[in-house]
């Protein structure tokens, strides 16, 4: 970026499902789910009345959910579809890169071993003008974010 004080913008953004190929596999209309959240776990000291200890647990990740338009022939969609219908399950490697106007990574997130957990179409409705959208959540084992 040509100032590197202005955060950066949220809509240019890759999606590489690493082992699934496909032409415009990654090119998605939204991603969540990047959260990692440390819960606490109280533990009492025998003779100690005041307060109990807080521990903190292993981390805790939400599913990435992935959104587009619907497509009528996609790699991705074949391995979400093998994971969902046939209880055929295959991990991958996601890496997802947030982009500069130049199309150079700024960061990118590394999610390891994730594997479809839901497939879901858009409802479709006549009295609207909207293109139908696929969503993908995928659970995994964790993530890290570099620069």
């Amino acid at each position: 970026m040509a100032d590197n004080y202005y955060p950066p913008v949220g809509f240019y953004f890759k999606v590489n499902v690493i082992g699934v190929s496909g032409s415009n596999e990654g090119n998605f209309q939204e991603v969540s789910g990047l959260n990692i959240k440390l819960e606490t776990q109280e533990v009492k000291e025998g003779g100690e009345n005041r307060y109990a200890h807080r521990l903190p647990s292993p981390p805790k990740f939400q599913n990435i959910v992935l959104k587009r338009g619907l497509t009528t022939s996609s790699a991705l969609i074949t391995w979400a579809k093998a994971a969902v219908e046939q209880f055929t399950f295959s991990p991958k490697t996601v890496v997802i890169n947030l982009m500069d106007e130049n199309a150079s990574p700024l960061a990118s997130w590394n999610i390891k071993n994730a594997y479809p957990v839901a497939l879901q179409f858009s409802d479709f409705k006549a009295q609207e003008n909207g293109i139908v959208i696929e969503t993908i959540d995928l659970a995994f084992d964790y993530f890290t974010r570099t620069f």
